[in-house]
């Protein structure tokens, strides 16, 4: 269970900073299609944060506490803080890089859940999973042609 727990950990910071950055490109995204992207970081972040107290109450149900101060997000987080203010496809090109490695780590937790059987955990999970894919599959379409 503590191997769960830790997995759980990271993947919270991680989905709270991919959150984050979505957002900070929502906000700061500009060009002529700017309404376009500006778009698309919404529904992404909006999604995004729309899982987020589900997924701590998860983490409380396994019995530990969940990480919540930017330093505790900043340790445990496994995608890079954005403090510059990039062209629009550079924006959509990093968001589809950190969103491949949330996939990443989901997976590793989906397993990790599994063996520690915790179906409902692992359910929540798989829905997250899906979730990014369909992130990932919009945020490729938008680089298409553009690469």
């Amino acid at each position: 269970m503590e191997e769960l727990q830790k997995a759980a950990k990271v993947a919270f910071a991680s989905s709270f900073a991919f959150y984050l950055k979505a957002h900070n490109y929502h906000w700061n995204v500009e060009g002529s299609d700017f309404k376009q992207y500006h778009d698309l970081f919404g529904g992404i972040y909006e999604e995004v944060y729309g899982s987020i107290d589900d997924f701590a109450e998860k983490i409380r149900a396994l019995g530990t506490y969940v990480p919540a101060s930017l330093e505790s997000f900043s340790m445990l987080s496994r995608i890079e803080d954005e403090t510059n203010i990039q062209p629009p496809m550079q924006m959509i090109s990093e968001l589809l890089d950190d969103n491949n490695k949330i996939i990443k780590i989901l997976k590793i937790v989906f397993q990790t859940s599994e063996q520690s059987v915790e179906p409902g955990f692992s359910d929540f999970i798989a829905g997250r999973i899906d979730a990014h894919a369909k992130h990932g599959w919009m945020l490729r379409a938008s680089l298409k042609g553009l690469e």
